[in-house]
């Protein structure tokens, strides 16, 4: 028992070491991966709009620009040279000469009614004439790609100002996971929240370790990424998230950290990513948020401190308390020590506390007499001696 006692007995605690480890998933949720060495580089080419999407924003706005400015100054240049091949450059003071284009007196004109054209804006002192049939031709084609061009670029932005990663970026995780006991049994936990009042429909929450690992065949994975169970078999995984929620993954014999005791969490190399998944209720746009835990940022010991208060007809979420925690008495035994003990002490509670039916039994038989309790069995009673009366008979 002093021993089973001791384990729950925080001990002295070690300041903390400085981890050398490159992380996998930012605290802010961003991949610390980039793609080296691509050769294939003609896939980008392949889904033009998601590279576009895709793209940082000042080289969106570049290409936006770009866009149209090129369309216009390309399909100006054909039309100054329309005019130039016809000869309406040189009769531009004959009022009996019939150009393509009434008033296109030189590039810079072709270049305005390019614009008129394709933004079909019309300002109606340069129009095309009925004596010019490669000119309707050209005023076809350059409408129809002009729509195309105008399409595609105002989606492009569209769905790149739509993003649901901003989104994520009010979605909050704790800054450490702690470790402590929950229903007598240690659980690794850490917080979400929500800072919208918006909410995330149909939020999930996954729960990734990774870390290096070496296969019986002497495969060195430097990267292995293992699940770690946050509710997925009884659906504690989707979440209700209206209000800061405690996310516990319980630390049972399938789990990694079964035989990870705080001494051996401590030198352990590690890194916890979670992932929370919903839809976003305004839009109905897929958002993810990501963050990341390494070994010193998990404390043993340590539960989250209370940020949901009652006031006068409704809920308050303190968030300024949001990342704060408290020490705990929690043992610093592995899970499974901790399931061995407890097993003992139940198995010493069955051997040692006697039942009422054996105290029934006692009794008849001293009223009977010794005789007659000598022939009482007590295993015919249900109910099996305690080792303690076996050695000494």
């Amino acid at each position: 028992m002093a021993q089973e006692n001791a384990a729950f007995s925080p001990g002295p605690e070690e300041p903390p070491r400085r981890r050398g480890r490159q992380r996998y998933v930012e605290k802010d949720g961003r991949c610390n991966v980039q793609q080296g060495n691509v050769r294939e580089t003609y896939r980008y080419l392949t889904d033009l709009f998601t590279t576009l999407v895709d793209l940082q924003w000042r080289l969106s706005l570049l290409f936006f620009v770009l866009a149209y400015a090129l369309t216009w100054l390309f399909f100006g240049a054909i039309w100054w040279l329309i005019a130039y091949g016809r000869g309406d450059l040189e009769h531009l003071e004959d009022t009996a000469w019939t150009p393509c284009v009434n008033n296109l007196n030189g590039f810079v004109a072709a270049f305005l009614f390019s614009i008129e054209t394709e933004t079909t804006i019309g300002y109606g002192h340069r129009v095309i004439t009925d004596q010019c049939p490669e000119g309707i031709v050209l005023l076809l084609l350059q409408a129809i790609l002009g729509s195309m061009v105008n399409a595609f670029m105002v989606g492009c932005m569209f769905v790149k100002i739509s993003q649901p990663n901003k989104r994520a970026a009010t979605l909050v995780f704790s800054s450490h996971a702690v470790v402590s006991l929950r229903d007598g049994r240690l659980c690794l936990m850490f917080r979400v929240g929500d800072l919208r009042s918006s909410h995330i429909v149909e939020a999930s929450i996954r729960a990734k370790l990774i870390r290096s690992r070496q296969t019986l065949e002497g495969e060195f994975i430097p990267l292995h990424q293992t699940d770690l169970s946050v509710g997925f078999d009884t659906g504690d995984d989707r979440l209700f998230l209206v209000s800061p929620l405690v996310i516990s993954h319980e630390i049972d014999a399938a789990s990694p950290f079964w035989e990870a005791s705080r001494r051996a969490l401590e030198r352990d190399d590690f890194e916890i990513v979670v992932i929370l998944e919903g839809m976003v209720e305004a839009t109905g746009m897929t958002c993810q948020a990501r963050s990341s835990y390494l070994v010193d940022e998990v404390l043993w010991g340590h539960r989250f401190t209370s940020v949901l208060t009652l006031e006068d007809g409704f809920y308050e979420v303190d968030y300024a308390s949001f990342h704060d925690t408290f020490e705990v008495p929690t043992p610093s035994c592995s899970a499974r020590e901790l399931a061995e003990a407890a097993a003992r002490l139940d198995a010493h509670l069955y051997w040692s506390i006697p039942s009422r039916l054996d105290e029934k039994v006692e009794e008849e038989g001293a009223g009977e007499g010794a005789g007659e309790g000598a022939g009482v069995d007590k295993e015919q009673s249900g109910c099996l001696p305690p080792p303690e009366s076996e050695s000494k008979v």
